[in-house]
């Protein structure tokens, strides 16, 4: 029960000191995680157990087409919070996005159903789904939500498809700061901060207001990161910044109709449409859905660059007719 609780109480910090990239709707799940754990309620065994296997089960597909779950919400690793989300981790993501890589599929489509997570490892892992497309093609499906930083790491994609029921977009980045002075006051509890090592060491630890200046400081990293996931995204779907940050939906998730207008996404497809446009078809038997994602495209035979290219070059033509013909 310890090793629990310290584990919750290093989840609250973590929650703190780190701004996040994630739904407003997702917001009130964190919300809800610290709320419990501040009133002495904590998740089951069972219950994180449960959600570590359903994080852990792999989406696989035949026909040389590998898919990568991204479910849940994103954290830079394993650690309660996610556990009990049945979240994702960056560092889980990059070791299977490696290995997809170098059994060199004809494609790789990213299953995302996340309302984002926290920016620790997002720019980073972005930049590797933006570094791999060069390699092979890969999609980006919105199956059914693909929100903040879920958005974030799905726009370095070759393309993003949204499923007709999807919401897609909430880019932008947010930190909590809980003045808990009157809290405090209540209950008789007064700090007295003693901070060495610099001039602004242990600022906001004692609970109470922030002072202008460290408010600014705290602004300032929130802006920081949300013009580096600006800037990520700008990249990644080949337009500049200020287009990103004045059509692409303003901070708010869109309906994927919405989203394909904004230019957010390339189309609007189901995930099992997705993968049979890419030649790739659904592994149905939940056994083969336990296969690891080189061994379900160990077998296909292997493509050149050249021919890889080629395919989704026509495949991105096909995408581009159809959407005009939608417009």
């Amino acid at each position: 029960m310890s090793d629990r609780v310290n584990g919750i109480d290093r989840v609250i910090a973590f929650v703190l000191e780190h701004p996040w990239a994630l739904t407003d709707e997702a917001r009130i799940v964190v919300a809800d995680v610290l709320a419990r754990r501040i009133a002495g309620e904590h998740a089951s065994d069972d219950d994180i157990a449960a959600a570590v296997a359903q994080r852990r089960t792999p989406t696989t597909a035949t026909g040389g087409v590998a898919v990568i779950p991204v479910h849940g919400m994103i954290a830079p690793r394993a650690n309660l919070l996610s556990d009990i989300s049945g979240g994702a981790t960056f560092e889980g993501l990059s070791e299977t996005l490696s290995a997809a890589v170098a059994s060199r599929p004809r494609a790789i489509v990213l299953d995302i159903n996340s309302p984002g997570g926290n920016v620790a490892g997002a720019h980073e892992f972005a930049r590797e789904v933006l570094a791999a497309r060069a390699q092979v093609p890969i999609v980006a499906q919105s199956n059914h939500l693909m929100g903040s930083a879920a958005y974030w790491i799905g726009s370095a994609a070759t393309e993003i498809v949204a499923s007709p029921s999807s919401l897609v977009g909430g880019i932008g980045v947010y930190t909590l700061y809980a003045d808990i002075s009157a809290a405090l006051e209540r209950r008789g509890v007064k700090h007295t901060l003693i901070a060495g090592g610099g001039e602004y060491k242990g600022e906001g630890a004692d609970g109470g207001p922030l002072s202008d200046a460290a408010l600014a400081h705290r602004k300032s990293v929130v802006e920081g990161f949300a013009t580096q996931f600006l800037a990520d995204v700008a990249a990644g779907r080949g337009v500049d910044a200020a287009i990103v940050r004045d059509t692409f939906g303003k901070g708010r998730v869109l309906r994927a109709p919405d989203a394909l207008q904004a230019g957010m996404v390339n189309r609007i497809a189901t995930l099992h449409d997705t993968i049979t446009r890419l030649g790739g078809s659904v592994a149905a038997p939940a056994a083969e859905a336990a296969l690891a994602i080189a061994a379900a495209t160990a077998h296909e035979p292997q493509a050149t660059a050249h021919e890889r290219a080629a395919f989704f070059a026509e495949q991105l033509e096909l995408a581009r007719q159809a959407t005009e013909a939608e417009l």
